[in-house]
């Protein structure tokens, strides 16, 4: 490690800026959101691209067909991914009635719940006992605690707006980018499908390596595992619109 990253570290970890770090990590990140978004939008705009030239249609079909795909799914996303935040937060904010139910009924139960959480953890004897008084002390916590140790739900709420607007917003830039060719008039048809091909083997990669960068994960496999899983998926709607225009065709 070098002076300088362990000088950043130090940093990191004075008592200021844990506080301001924890305080900013109690809203949920939308990079998943918006990584999903990217690639789903690429993947569903170069699988039309790549149906249409399969199929043998003209690049203005390929273009309004692109384009209405990438409008309609984009928006079916962001109200799939809303939903599914509401849902979550639904289920967060039943288990945390439950949980108070449980406490105000059955509270010598609810205490031995801690207990054996804790003890799992590795506490026992007299700090595991102090533990336990501190945590039962304040109800908020307590209800914390037993909501994402035994119900499995994450400490952070989400946000179903602003997941929504992530996944969309993703969905429609990376989504675009395939399509770019087939805007320009003039360029023969092949040449604007490779074009498009290239096009979106490259923002295959720059999502993979966006995500490797907030994730720390390496970049060029990162990139290039993204950017093989998307050219998968629109080789596959290539070949099959391929077979269906000869079988049909034929």
């Amino acid at each position: 490690m070098s002076p300088q990253h362990l000088a950043h570290l130090e940093r990191e970890h004075q008592p200021a800026a844990i506080r301001r770090r924890l305080r900013e990590s109690r809203r949920a990140s939308t990079v998943p959101d918006a990584v999903l978004g990217g690639i789903d939008g690429c993947v569903t705009t170069f699988a039309v691209v790549s149906g249409a030239f399969g199929a043998g249609f003209a690049p203005q079909v390929a273009l309004v067909l692109g384009v209405a795909n990438l409008l309609a799914d984009g928006f079916s996303m962001a109200v799939s991914n809303y939903e599914a935040g509401k849902a979550q937060l639904a289920q967060i904010r039943n288990a945390e009635k439950m949980e108070r139910e449980h406490i105000a009924l059955i509270p010598e139960g609810e205490r031995e719940e801690i207990r054996q959480i804790l003890q799992g953890k590795g506490f026992e004897g007299t700090l595991l006992e102090n533990m336990i008084e501190v945590i039962a002390s304040d109800h908020d916590v307590w209800v914390a605690m037993m909501v994402q140790e035994e119900h499995g739900l994450p400490a952070v709420e989400p946000s179903p707006v602003r997941s929504a607007l992530a996944t969309f917003a993703a969905f429609l830039a990376v989504g675009a980018v395939p399509l770019l060719p087939y805007a320009i008039p003039g360029i023969e048809l092949k040449t604007q499908y490779l074009a498009s091909l290239g096009l979106a083997a490259i923002a295959f990669f720059v999502v993979g390596v966006l995500k490797s960068v907030f994730y720390r994960q390496s970049i060029w496999r990162s990139g290039l595992r993204t950017m093989l899983m998307g050219t998968a998926a629109a080789g596959i709607a290539y070949l099959t619109a391929s077979v269906a225009q000869r079988l049909i065709g034929g």
